[in-house]
């Protein structure tokens, strides 16, 4: 089975304080626990980026727990860590962009949503549970460019088509389980992170 998610933000207390959590602490053991009760040892899971948060370390206490076969599409929060070869430790591939079959549909990965409108699917991350604004609006308008945050997908992996149901509420404003309201106006995307991240290329597999 192939799984898909994205924005974990393992150990990011800002996130945290956006989700239905009372800690950072309490956010990783929830999203590990969601993961490995979704994903089995031989599923394969693309991470849409942002397993941890920018200038800091790979989150390998946390990823060294998550069950299957793990692909990284690198976000800005992936790209400065010092330490970024660790990375291979926990993901077969690590890359800024990704294409790839499922069944017979053809998808296109990158943690920032392009827009795109041919058969196939693009998913993205990045946006976590936004729901105003010109990237809202223009994505409502494509339906096959999907969303695989862990903030509207019930806060674990998930398939294609559960991401495309999924997908389907939150445009709809569906059920509120997906997409949890904000805890925090000041959390809305505001003063997460420096305008620029801290960019460092993928480092070369051991």
């Amino acid at each position: 089975m192939i799984y898909y998610t994205a924005d974990l933000h393992f150990h990011y207390e800002p996130v945290a304080e956006m989700r239905p959590v009372s800690s950072a602490a309490e956010m990783d053991e929830m999203l590990i626990r969601n993961w490995n009760g979704t994903v089995g040892e031989e599923d394969t899971v693309y991470v849409v980026g942002d397993v941890g948060y920018n200038d800091n370390h790979v989150p390998c206490d946390a990823l060294c727990r998550l069950k299957g076969h793990k692909h990284l599409i690198r976000g800005n929060h992936d790209v400065g860590f010092d330490d970024a070869k660790l990375l291979y430790d926990y993901f077969e591939t690590v890359t800024d962009f990704n294409e790839i079959d499922d069944g017979e549909n053809h998808i296109l990965l990158c943690h920032y949503p392009i827009l795109h409108i041919k058969k196939s699917y693009m998913i993205h991350g990045h946006l976590h549970q936004v729901r105003e604004g010109i990237f809202y609006d223009t994505l409502k308008k494509l339906p096959q460019v999907l969303n695989a945050g862990v903030d509207l997908n019930g806060y674990r992996p998930v398939t294609l088509q559960q991401l495309i149901k999924n997908n389907n509420s939150y445009f709809q404003r569906g059920p509120e389980d997906f997409t949890p309201p904000l805890k925090r106006a000041a959390a809305r995307g505001a003063g997460l992170m420096p305008v620029k991240p801290n960019f460092k290329p993928i480092p070369e597999k051991k």
